[in-house]
Protein backbone atom coordinates (compact mmCIF):
# COMPACT_ATOMS: atom_id res chain seq x y z
CA UNK A 1 0.00 0.00 0.00
CA UNK A 2 1.19 3.60 -1.10
CA UNK A 3 1.71 6.37 1.32
CA UNK A 4 -1.61 8.13 -0.91
CA UNK A 5 -3.34 4.61 -0.09
CA UNK A 6 -2.48 4.63 3.53
CA UNK A 7 -6.09 5.13 5.95
CA UNK A 8 -5.49 7.97 8.99
CA UNK A 9 -8.34 7.22 11.38
CA UNK A 10 -8.56 9.61 14.66
CA UNK A 11 -11.01 7.82 17.13
CA UNK A 12 -12.09 9.28 20.53
CA UNK A 13 -13.80 7.31 23.28
CA UNK A 14 -15.71 8.99 26.18
CA UNK A 15 -18.05 6.60 26.92
CA UNK A 16 -17.40 6.83 30.53
CA UNK A 17 -14.65 8.11 32.70
CA UNK A 18 -11.44 8.24 30.75
CA UNK A 19 -11.01 10.57 27.85
CA UNK A 20 -8.92 9.00 24.73
CA UNK A 21 -7.99 9.62 21.28
CA UNK A 22 -5.79 7.89 19.24
CA UNK A 23 -4.30 7.92 15.36
CA UNK A 24 -4.42 4.94 13.20
CA UNK A 25 -2.33 4.23 9.97
CA UNK A 26 -4.49 1.79 8.52
CA UNK A 27 -5.10 -1.37 11.03
CA UNK A 28 -1.80 0.03 12.68
CA UNK A 29 -2.13 2.06 16.50
CA UNK A 30 0.62 5.07 16.09
CA UNK A 31 -0.44 7.03 19.68
CA UNK A 32 -3.34 6.22 21.90
CA UNK A 33 -3.78 8.66 24.35
CA UNK A 34 -5.89 7.98 27.88
CA UNK A 35 -6.47 10.45 30.63
CA UNK A 36 -8.22 8.98 33.55
CA UNK A 37 -9.87 10.83 36.03
CA UNK A 38 -8.75 10.86 39.69
CA UNK A 39 -11.73 12.50 40.86
CA UNK A 40 -14.21 9.72 41.45
CA UNK A 41 -12.28 7.80 43.58
CA UNK A 42 -13.70 10.10 46.29
CA UNK A 43 -16.97 8.96 45.92
CA UNK A 44 -16.49 5.03 45.13
CA UNK A 45 -17.94 5.04 42.16
CA UNK A 46 -18.20 7.51 39.09
CA UNK A 47 -20.33 10.17 39.42
CA UNK A 48 -21.81 11.31 35.82
CA UNK A 49 -21.56 15.22 36.23
CA UNK A 50 -18.04 15.10 37.00
CA UNK A 51 -16.90 12.51 34.03
CA UNK A 52 -18.71 14.89 31.48
CA UNK A 53 -17.06 17.65 33.08
CA UNK A 54 -13.89 16.34 33.09
CA UNK A 55 -13.69 15.29 29.28
CA UNK A 56 -14.65 18.82 28.47
CA UNK A 57 -11.51 19.52 29.56
CA UNK A 58 -9.19 16.74 28.74
CA UNK A 59 -10.67 16.50 25.57
CA UNK A 60 -8.75 19.46 23.36
CA UNK A 61 -5.41 18.44 24.78
CA UNK A 62 -5.61 14.92 24.57
CA UNK A 63 -6.39 14.86 21.04
CA UNK A 64 -3.57 17.47 20.80
CA UNK A 65 -1.21 15.11 22.32
CA UNK A 66 -2.14 11.70 20.01
CA UNK A 67 -1.23 14.16 16.93
CA UNK A 68 1.88 15.00 18.34
CA UNK A 69 3.12 11.09 19.27
CA UNK A 70 1.54 9.84 15.87
CA UNK A 71 3.50 12.41 14.07
CA UNK A 72 0.56 13.01 11.72
CA UNK A 73 -0.98 17.13 11.13
CA UNK A 74 -4.82 17.16 11.12
CA UNK A 75 -5.22 17.71 7.68
CA UNK A 76 -3.76 14.30 6.76
CA UNK A 77 -6.57 12.51 8.78
CA UNK A 78 -9.31 10.69 6.28
CA UNK A 79 -12.07 10.23 9.02
CA UNK A 80 -13.31 10.84 12.50
CA UNK A 81 -14.33 7.51 14.45
CA UNK A 82 -16.38 8.11 17.96
CA UNK A 83 -18.03 6.08 20.67
CA UNK A 84 -21.61 6.54 19.87
CA UNK A 85 -22.34 4.52 22.84
CA UNK A 86 -23.59 2.55 25.15
CA UNK A 87 -22.27 4.53 28.14
CA UNK A 88 -23.18 7.43 30.00
CA UNK A 89 -24.67 10.17 27.93
CA UNK A 90 -23.22 12.73 29.11
CA UNK A 91 -19.20 11.61 28.92
CA UNK A 92 -20.73 10.67 25.09
CA UNK A 93 -22.47 13.80 24.23
CA UNK A 94 -18.54 15.21 25.02
CA UNK A 95 -16.97 12.74 22.60
CA UNK A 96 -19.77 12.87 20.27
CA UNK A 97 -20.02 16.97 19.59
CA UNK A 98 -16.34 17.37 19.56
CA UNK A 99 -16.23 13.87 16.91
CA UNK A 100 -18.99 16.11 14.29
CA UNK A 101 -17.29 19.51 14.82
CA UNK A 102 -13.96 18.10 14.06
CA UNK A 103 -15.39 16.28 11.19
CA UNK A 104 -16.90 19.67 10.18
CA UNK A 105 -14.38 21.58 10.32
CA UNK A 106 -11.30 19.29 8.74
CA UNK A 107 -14.52 18.15 5.57
CA UNK A 108 -14.03 14.58 6.12
CA UNK A 109 -15.76 11.37 6.85
CA UNK A 110 -17.70 10.82 10.32
CA UNK A 111 -17.78 7.32 11.30
CA UNK A 112 -19.78 6.14 14.76
CA UNK A 113 -18.88 3.16 16.65
CA UNK A 114 -20.81 1.00 19.24
CA UNK A 115 -18.02 0.34 22.12
CA UNK A 116 -18.78 -3.13 22.70
CA UNK A 117 -17.98 -4.06 19.43
CA UNK A 118 -14.84 -2.04 19.19
CA UNK A 119 -13.62 -4.49 22.89
CA UNK A 120 -14.29 -7.30 20.28
CA UNK A 121 -12.44 -5.67 17.25
CA UNK A 122 -9.70 -4.46 19.16
CA UNK A 123 -8.13 -7.94 18.37
CA UNK A 124 -7.66 -6.73 15.06
CA UNK A 125 -5.50 -4.16 16.09
CA UNK A 126 -2.03 -4.77 14.16
CA UNK A 127 0.83 -6.12 16.30
CA UNK A 128 3.65 -8.51 15.43
CA UNK A 129 3.21 -10.25 19.12
CA UNK A 130 -0.31 -10.79 18.94
CA UNK A 131 -2.36 -13.35 17.03
CA UNK A 132 -5.54 -12.18 15.52
CA UNK A 133 -8.84 -14.13 15.67
CA UNK A 134 -9.86 -16.33 12.79
CA UNK A 135 -13.57 -16.29 11.71
CA UNK A 136 -15.83 -18.03 13.16
CA UNK A 137 -15.21 -17.12 16.95
CA UNK A 138 -16.93 -16.64 20.68
CA UNK A 139 -16.44 -13.17 22.36
CA UNK A 140 -16.78 -13.11 26.29
CA UNK A 141 -16.94 -8.99 26.53
CA UNK A 142 -16.59 -8.33 30.43
CA UNK A 143 -16.68 -5.31 31.48
CA UNK A 144 -17.71 -2.90 34.18
CA UNK A 145 -21.28 -2.24 32.45
CA UNK A 146 -21.68 -5.52 29.98
CA UNK A 147 -21.46 -9.28 30.46
CA UNK A 148 -21.85 -10.92 26.99
CA UNK A 149 -20.83 -13.85 25.23
CA UNK A 150 -20.84 -12.72 20.95
CA UNK A 151 -20.73 -15.29 18.36
CA UNK A 152 -18.76 -12.75 15.95
CA UNK A 153 -18.64 -14.82 11.76
CA UNK A 154 -17.53 -11.50 10.47
CA UNK A 155 -16.36 -7.46 11.24
CA UNK A 156 -20.04 -6.57 11.71
CA UNK A 157 -21.64 -9.94 11.93
CA UNK A 158 -22.32 -10.41 15.28
CA UNK A 159 -24.78 -12.39 17.26
CA UNK A 160 -25.26 -11.97 21.10
CA UNK A 161 -26.06 -15.25 22.54
CA UNK A 162 -25.75 -14.76 26.36
CA UNK A 163 -25.91 -11.87 28.37
CA UNK A 164 -26.28 -10.53 31.94
CA UNK A 165 -29.66 -10.38 33.25
CA UNK A 166 -28.68 -7.85 36.28
CA UNK A 167 -25.31 -6.78 37.23
CA UNK A 168 -22.32 -6.75 34.85
CA UNK A 169 -19.23 -9.35 36.26
CA UNK A 170 -16.78 -6.24 36.75
CA UNK A 171 -19.90 -4.47 38.84
CA UNK A 172 -19.92 -7.71 41.03
CA UNK A 173 -15.86 -7.43 41.41
CA UNK A 174 -16.14 -3.93 42.37
CA UNK A 175 -19.08 -3.87 44.97
CA UNK A 176 -17.75 -6.91 46.67
CA UNK A 177 -14.24 -4.98 46.85
CA UNK A 178 -16.28 -2.13 48.28
CA UNK A 179 -18.06 -4.60 50.60
CA UNK A 180 -14.34 -5.74 52.31
CA UNK A 181 -13.97 -1.95 52.40
CA UNK A 182 -11.35 -1.91 49.15
CA UNK A 183 -10.92 1.75 47.40
CA UNK A 184 -12.54 2.50 44.29
CA UNK A 185 -12.13 0.65 41.60
CA UNK A 186 -11.69 -2.21 43.63
CA UNK A 187 -11.09 -5.33 41.21
CA UNK A 188 -7.88 -4.52 40.43
CA UNK A 189 -7.44 -4.94 44.17
CA UNK A 190 -9.43 -8.24 44.69
CA UNK A 191 -7.15 -9.63 41.53
CA UNK A 192 -4.26 -8.32 43.20
CA UNK A 193 -4.77 -9.89 46.96
CA UNK A 194 -6.17 -13.32 45.45
CA UNK A 195 -3.27 -13.95 43.81
CA UNK A 196 -1.73 -14.93 47.73
CA UNK A 197 -5.01 -16.11 48.62
CA UNK A 198 -6.68 -19.75 48.96
CA UNK A 199 -9.80 -19.73 46.69
CA UNK A 200 -11.40 -23.30 48.55
CA UNK A 201 -11.12 -21.37 51.82
CA UNK A 202 -14.72 -19.87 51.11
CA UNK A 203 -17.98 -21.10 49.16
CA UNK A 204 -20.11 -18.39 47.48
CA UNK A 205 -23.31 -20.06 45.79
CA UNK A 206 -23.57 -19.86 42.05
CA UNK A 207 -26.57 -18.47 40.83
CA UNK A 208 -28.67 -20.86 38.62
CA UNK A 209 -29.24 -19.44 35.53
CA UNK A 210 -31.17 -20.77 32.35
CA UNK A 211 -29.47 -21.03 28.47
CA UNK A 212 -26.04 -18.89 28.13
CA UNK A 213 -27.04 -15.84 30.60
CA UNK A 214 -25.25 -14.46 33.72
CA UNK A 215 -26.73 -13.52 36.78
CA UNK A 216 -24.51 -11.84 39.43
CA UNK A 217 -27.08 -9.74 41.97
CA UNK A 218 -27.33 -12.46 43.92
CA UNK A 219 -23.40 -13.47 44.18
CA UNK A 220 -22.93 -10.00 45.55
CA UNK A 221 -25.78 -10.53 48.28
CA UNK A 222 -24.70 -13.75 48.83
CA UNK A 223 -20.78 -12.05 49.82
CA UNK A 224 -22.05 -9.09 52.18
CA UNK A 225 -24.40 -11.69 54.11
CA UNK A 226 -21.47 -13.71 54.39
CA UNK A 227 -19.29 -10.99 55.33
CA UNK A 228 -22.16 -9.01 57.67
CA UNK A 229 -22.31 -12.99 59.77
CA UNK A 230 -18.47 -13.53 60.33
CA UNK A 231 -17.62 -9.70 60.89
CA UNK A 232 -20.04 -9.54 63.69
CA UNK A 233 -18.45 -13.10 65.01
CA UNK A 234 -15.06 -11.61 64.65
CA UNK A 235 -14.57 -8.07 63.86
CA UNK A 236 -11.31 -8.36 62.57
CA UNK A 237 -12.74 -11.06 60.13
CA UNK A 238 -11.42 -9.52 56.97
CA UNK A 239 -7.62 -8.23 57.46
CA UNK A 240 -7.14 -11.74 58.58
CA UNK A 241 -8.48 -13.45 55.87
CA UNK A 242 -8.45 -10.60 52.96
CA UNK A 243 -6.50 -13.02 51.01
CA UNK A 244 -8.83 -15.83 50.91
CA UNK A 245 -11.73 -13.79 50.55
CA UNK A 246 -10.66 -11.99 47.51
CA UNK A 247 -9.28 -15.41 46.39
CA UNK A 248 -12.42 -17.26 46.89
CA UNK A 249 -14.78 -14.51 44.94
CA UNK A 250 -12.83 -14.02 42.37
CA UNK A 251 -13.02 -18.24 42.00
CA UNK A 252 -16.35 -18.15 41.96
CA UNK A 253 -16.82 -15.51 39.66
CA UNK A 254 -14.52 -17.09 36.93
CA UNK A 255 -15.91 -20.40 37.51
CA UNK A 256 -19.31 -18.84 36.70
CA UNK A 257 -17.61 -16.99 33.20
CA UNK A 258 -16.45 -20.41 32.54
CA UNK A 259 -19.10 -22.68 32.94
CA UNK A 260 -21.00 -20.69 30.72
CA UNK A 261 -18.42 -20.25 28.21
CA UNK A 262 -17.85 -24.05 28.07
CA UNK A 263 -21.62 -24.47 27.69
CA UNK A 264 -21.19 -21.77 24.52
CA UNK A 265 -18.43 -23.99 23.14
CA UNK A 266 -20.27 -27.32 23.07
CA UNK A 267 -23.61 -25.59 21.60
CA UNK A 268 -21.96 -23.61 18.70
CA UNK A 269 -18.67 -26.10 17.59
CA UNK A 270 -16.80 -23.16 17.74
CA UNK A 271 -13.53 -23.46 19.68
CA UNK A 272 -11.75 -20.09 18.72
CA UNK A 273 -12.17 -17.73 22.11
CA UNK A 274 -11.61 -13.96 22.72
CA UNK A 275 -11.89 -12.01 25.79
CA UNK A 276 -12.58 -8.14 26.12
CA UNK A 277 -12.86 -5.33 28.05
CA UNK A 278 -11.64 -3.98 31.37
CA UNK A 279 -12.00 -7.34 33.51
CA UNK A 280 -10.25 -9.40 30.72
CA UNK A 281 -7.15 -7.61 32.22
CA UNK A 282 -7.61 -9.92 35.51
CA UNK A 283 -4.94 -12.67 35.80
CA UNK A 284 -7.35 -15.00 37.25
CA UNK A 285 -9.81 -15.21 34.04
CA UNK A 286 -6.43 -15.30 31.62
CA UNK A 287 -5.01 -18.23 34.00
CA UNK A 288 -8.72 -19.74 33.65
CA UNK A 289 -8.35 -19.40 29.88
CA UNK A 290 -4.70 -20.73 29.17
CA UNK A 291 -5.87 -23.51 31.22
CA UNK A 292 -8.82 -24.32 28.95
CA UNK A 293 -6.59 -23.83 25.71
CA UNK A 294 -4.90 -27.20 26.96
CA UNK A 295 -7.36 -29.04 28.59
CA UNK A 296 -10.05 -28.50 25.63
CA UNK A 297 -8.31 -27.96 22.35
CA UNK A 298 -9.20 -24.27 22.81
CA UNK A 299 -7.71 -21.30 20.35
CA UNK A 300 -7.86 -18.63 23.31
CA UNK A 301 -7.02 -14.66 22.24
CA UNK A 302 -6.17 -12.32 24.88
CA UNK A 303 -5.64 -8.61 24.09
CA UNK A 304 -2.80 -6.33 25.43
CA UNK A 305 -3.61 -4.43 28.65
CA UNK A 306 -3.70 -0.99 27.07
CA UNK A 307 -6.88 -2.46 25.36
CA UNK A 308 -9.10 -3.93 27.39
CA UNK A 309 -10.05 -1.12 28.85
CA UNK A 310 -11.77 1.97 27.47
CA UNK A 311 -8.90 2.70 24.99
CA UNK A 312 -9.22 4.79 21.67
CA UNK A 313 -7.12 2.45 19.61
CA UNK A 314 -10.35 0.04 19.92
CA UNK A 315 -12.53 2.86 18.48
CA UNK A 316 -10.24 3.52 15.88
CA UNK A 317 -9.78 -0.32 14.69
CA UNK A 318 -13.54 -0.51 14.11
CA UNK A 319 -13.49 3.08 12.20
CA UNK A 320 -11.02 2.05 10.26
CA UNK A 321 -12.94 -1.60 8.68
CA UNK A 322 -15.92 0.91 8.45
CA UNK A 323 -14.23 3.34 6.10
CA UNK A 324 -12.75 0.54 3.87
CA UNK A 325 -16.62 -0.74 3.66
CA UNK A 326 -17.78 2.74 3.50
CA UNK A 327 -20.16 2.79 6.78
CA UNK A 328 -19.98 6.33 7.18
CA UNK A 329 -22.73 8.74 9.42
CA UNK A 330 -24.20 12.27 9.11
CA UNK A 331 -24.04 15.30 10.99
CA UNK A 332 -27.37 14.31 12.49
CA UNK A 333 -25.94 11.22 14.35
CA UNK A 334 -27.08 11.32 18.11
CA UNK A 335 -24.97 9.56 21.15
CA UNK A 336 -27.07 7.14 22.68
CA UNK A 337 -26.59 5.67 25.73
CA UNK A 338 -28.37 2.41 25.80
CA UNK A 339 -26.71 1.07 22.36
CA UNK A 340 -27.15 -2.89 21.63
CA UNK A 341 -24.67 -4.86 20.11
CA UNK A 342 -27.05 -6.04 17.26
CA UNK A 343 -28.70 -2.58 16.74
Amino acid sequence: MTEKENIYILAIESSCDDTSVAVLQNDTVLSNVVASQKIHKEYGGVVPELASRAHQQNIVPVTNQALARANIDKKQLSAIAFTRGPGLMGSLLVGTSFAKSLSLALNIPLIEVNHMQAHILAHFIKDESMAMPTFPFLALTISGGHTQIVEVNDYFDMRIIGQTLDDAVGEAFDKSAKILGLPYPGGPLIDKHALNGDPTRFEFPKPKVKDLDFSFSGLKTSILYFIQKQTAKHPDFINENLEDICASIQATIINILMDKLKKAVKQTGIKNIAIGGGVSANSGIRSALKEAENKFGWTTYIPKFEFCTDNAGMIGIVGYHKYKSGQFTDQGITAKARYSLTS
